[in-house]
């Protein structure tokens, strides 16, 4: 199927571009470079003819991506496990809206995920045009099943930019038949209060036909939730809040976003979980009498009910919570040692915090609420 041409400058590449874009890409010197760390021993030539001759991108991410975040996952965490039993039809085409725990990882873990629990196919991943900091990556990411959101442009380009996004969002689930991953929100939540943005959810609603319930139902959407047993940005994100607390105009530069690019995926990260909810097509159906102010609003509640209620917690989330309130209310869900463990912890990562005038109290409780909020969350989505 030829993709209308109006989303041309969005899209992943298709099948019929796969040869001239990788060829491009390999006549740029640090793409060669990289790519040949990635897969030591293999001349560049061979891989180059490999990654040509793939048939679709689909067979290009399970020969080359698929392999290589296998091996990740087994470096930077104790596992992965995948609660899908709320979507039973593996070959439906969901549009998966979760939190946001790694601006690269969030959908190369769900891809992994979806290809050894029996999906038809991976999911086409939104991602914003702020992160191409070099002129490949942006080919590089649209040859693993991205479309590109734009980002940092004028009101009325964002409005049509808006518009077609959601269009190709709408026309890759009905046409394509494709997954979609996309996060609930622009950036991470660095406190991991994590909540859906209504700008997002009326992003979605610009495409398609009908009402605005009946256009979130055509995409299909599936809140799925994210649980990092430890975040390997944590101190990172700490430093961030301090950053910003003694002095309101701080600005990450790009060399902080490469070293929380690089510290996200490479960093230990434990046990990880994502659970998907059922799709929300039921529970849109109720509220789509709401008035239009009201309704977005109501969504984005329950979307983030169905997410907090499936974090998987574990010993630390409990910890953080009775040590940010110096209690002992969670203790029945964690050790002496699992305690003791994870307080070591909090000061080995508040001594990596390369500030001059370090708080270490401020950065303590910044980091302890990280922790503690998926808890929070998940106590008031149950009550």
């Amino acid at each position: 199927m030829k993709t209308p041409a109006c989303f041309d400058t969005i899209r992943p590449f298709e099948a019929e571009e796969i040869a001239g874009v990788v060829d491009r890409l390999f006549a740029e010197p640090q793409f060669g470079q990289i790519v040949g760390s990635l897969f030591p021993g293999q001349p560049l030539d061979r891989l180059r003819m490999g990654l040509r001759s793939c048939p679709d991108l689909l067979t290009l991410q399970k020969t080359f991506i698929y392999p290589l975040v296998k091996d990740l996952l087994g470096k930077c965490s104790q596992g992965i496990s995948f609660d899908c039993t709320a979507l039973p039809n593996r070959e439906g085409n969901y549009t998966f809206v979760s939190n946001h725990r790694d601006i690269v990882l969030d959908s190369a873990f769900l891809d992994v995920l979806l290809v050894d629990n029996g999906f038809s196919t991976t999911a086409e991943i939104a991602i914003g045009d702020n992160l191409f900091g070099l002129p490949w990556i942006e080919p590089l990411v649209r040859l693993n099943k991205s479309f590109i959101v734009r980002r940092g442009i004028g009101m009325r380009e964002m409005l049509a930019a808006s518009k077609l996004l959601s269009s190709y969002m709408h026309y890759a689930i009905g046409e394509k038949h494709e997954n979609i991953w996309i996060a609930q929100r622009e950036g991470r939540a660095k406190d991991s209060d994590d909540r859906t943005q209504e700008s997002l959810l009326k992003m979605l609603a610009m495409g398609g036909e009908g009402s605005a319930a009946e256009r979130l139902k055509a995409l299909h959407i599936v809140p799925l939730a994210i649980s990092y047993e430890y975040d390997p940005c944590d101190y990172l994100k700490a430093k961030e809040f301090q950053q910003k607390r003694d002095n309101p105009d701080f600005r990450k530069s790009k060399a902080d976003d490469l070293l929380n690019m690089q510290t996200g995926i490479f960093g230990f990260k434990g046990r990880i979980h994502y659970a998907a909810a059922p799709v929300a097509d039921e529970w849109l159906d109720t509220l789509a009498d709401l008035p239009k102010a009201d309704f977005f609003a109501a969504v984005a509640e329950r979307m983030d009910k169905e997410i907090h209620r499936r974090y998987r917690l574990f010993e630390c989330n409990y910890v953080a919570a009775d040590l940010l309130e110096n209690d002992s209310r969670f203790a029945d869900h964690y050790t002496a040692e699992g305690r003791s463990r994870f307080e070591q912890y909090l000061t080995e990562r508040i001594a990596m915090v390369d500030l001059p005038d370090r708080d270490d109290a401020f950065l303590r409780e910044r980091m302890l609420t990280m922790y503690a909020n998926p808890l929070y969350n998940q106590l008031a989505a149950l009550d």
